[in-house]
């Protein structure tokens, strides 16, 4: 039987990507157009974890990459990565490089404590490694190294309101770069280098100190992010590589994507409103569910309502859209609450759109350290009113609501320029793979159409990120891609 490094290359041969296999050379450098990276470093010291996990066979080791890919000599920051070694009798397969998403979310205790179980299939032939991204260990506690600021600053307790002016605009512009220079203060170059360009590096770093001719990689969420970065700074490296539940990246036209983003957010909604239109028993059954969505939203924007039990709270249009697609997102279960909370926001009451034990507005979730070194910002005050027309016009149910759009305002005035902006993705990439369910499906597959041969799975059915939350299906195309180079039939489905 041949090894699974042969039946991958077969694999590859038959969808006419020879190409890649006359590039098999481990080499110094990047491939590609990717950032110079430094001589190949020595072998990994694999060891035991310092926050445990010898239970389960994990090991830790540490490497030292330049904190700007552009400059190998220069300053180095290092990378704490952790391991499950292949558990089967056979030696390991090769290595599949896992991250979880966030951005800057700890892998090494994410893998530890929760997400081990779910590669356990994987791992009795394949290294399972992981890494903490640069930077963010402050925050949610990873080993690499960090940059000290006060991050907290950055988390808005409530995404600011879309600026109705010129003034209004550069206003909200000088705040965002006063709080953001406190934090890069502290340590400009890494604050700069936070972007998904220089976690590719990285990648790219850990695959040769793995050794391994390519990159075979699973991204959940942001870390699909990384992975469309790594595949255009290092096409000629990449081996498999899965996306799931990701965001669009890869695109030469970022409007278009925003009106993509939102007409999808608008299918979502759509979902709810037909199945109250189904249910006898939801609150908004027997009128135009639609209609009346409508009018709360746009009589909220003229007069905020109030959320009468959570005190001082009053709820623009745009919030109520917002906070009604964290109840969708939920799937059937949370549609009945909503029909709920609409009629009694249109009676004057809003509290049930209040998300239980957190800020009660929608609010940034990250410090935008990363996003807003890689998504295009709003240049003045016309451009963020022409951008909130054209999205409402094309998503008249969810409007503005969306992260990428709403979120973006923080990003205005940031103090470091956008340095990995969205661009396609390179010819000659080999096939990817890609799952999503109804909030994440459209965004993924928009990313894998640019690669020939490519199949993204769809979930019908709500959440976010299969492999890791356990879907049966999932897994099993997923490992049997990973493992043997197969992809599932175009139009799969789990």
């Amino acid at each position: 039987m041949r090894d699974r490094r042969s039946v991958i290359e077969a694999s590859r041969s038959t969808r006419l990507l020879a190409v890649l296999a006359a590039t098999v050379a481990v080499t110094a450098c990047a491939t590609g157009d990717g950032p110079p990276v430094a001589a190949a470093p020595a072998p990994l010291a694999w060891g035991a974890c310092p926050d445990g996990g010898a239970e389960i066979g994990m090991e830790c080791a540490s490497l030292d990459v330049p904190v700007d890919p552009d400059r190998p000599e220069g300053r180095r920051i290092t990378l704490a990565l952790g391991r499950l070694p292949a558990s089967g009798p056979e030696p390991a397969e090769g290595s599949l490089l896992i991250n979880f998403g966030g951005p800057g979310a700890p892998g090494i205790a994410l893998l530890r404590e929760r997400a081990h179980a779910a590669f356990a299939q994987l791992r009795e032939r394949m290294d399972i490694v992981t890494w903490d991204p640069r930077g963010y260990g402050a925050i949610v506690g990873g080993r690499s190294t960090a940059l000290h600021c006060d991050w907290t600053s950055m988390v808005r307790p409530r995404t600011p309101a879309f600026p109705a002016d010129q003034a209004a605009f550069d206003a909200l512009a000088a705040e965002n770069r006063e709080i953001a220079t406190a934090c890069r203060d502290t340590d400009p170059e890494l604050f700069d280098h936070m972007d998904s360009a220089g976690n590719a590096a990285d990648m790219e770093a850990i695959r040769q100190a793995l050794g391994e001719p390519r990159l075979d990689y699973y991204g959940a969420s942001y870390g699909g992010v990384f992975g469309q970065a790594y595949a255009r700074l290092f096409p000629d490296t990449v081996g498999t590589m899965m996306f799931d539940g990701t965001g669009d990246h890869a695109t030469a036209d970022w409007d278009r994507t925003l009106e993509a983003i939102a007409r999808s957010s608008d299918v979502q909604f759509q979902r709810f409103l037909d199945g109250c239109a189904a249910d006898p028993g939801c609150a908004l059954h027997g009128s135009d569910a639609g209609a009346r969505w409508r009018q709360l939203v746009a009589a909220a924007d003229r007069e905020p309502v109030p959320a009468l039990r959570a005190a001082g709270v009053r709820y623009t249009g745009t919030e109520l859209q917002s906070l009604a697609m964290l109840q969708i997102r939920r799937g059937p279960e949370g549609w009945a609450g909503l029909a709920a909370a609409v009629v009694a926001a249109e009676q004057g009451d809003a509290s049930g759109f209040a998300p239980p034990g957190r800020s009660p507005y929608p609010m940034v979730g990250t410090p935008g350290v990363t996003e807003c070194l890689e998504y295009p910002r709003y240049r003045n005050g016309a451009h963020v009113a022409a951008t909130v027309q054209r999205i409402r016009s094309v998503a008249p149910n969810t409007g503005v609501g969306h992260p990428l759009v709403a979120h973006g305002l923080t990003c205005v005035g940031w103090p470091a320029p956008v340095t990995n902006p969205p661009a396609p993705l390179p010819d000659g990439v080999p096939p990817l793979l890609g799952a999503g369910t109804w909030g994440d499906f459209d965004g993924t597959a928009r990313v894998l159409a640019q690669v020939p041969g490519s199949v993204t799975i769809f979930h019908d059915g709500p959440g976010h990120v299969l492999y890791t939350s356990g879907n049966a299906c999932v897994v099993e195309h997923a490992n049997r891609y990973f493992l043997e180079g197969m992809l599932p039939p175009p139009g799969t489905t789990c």
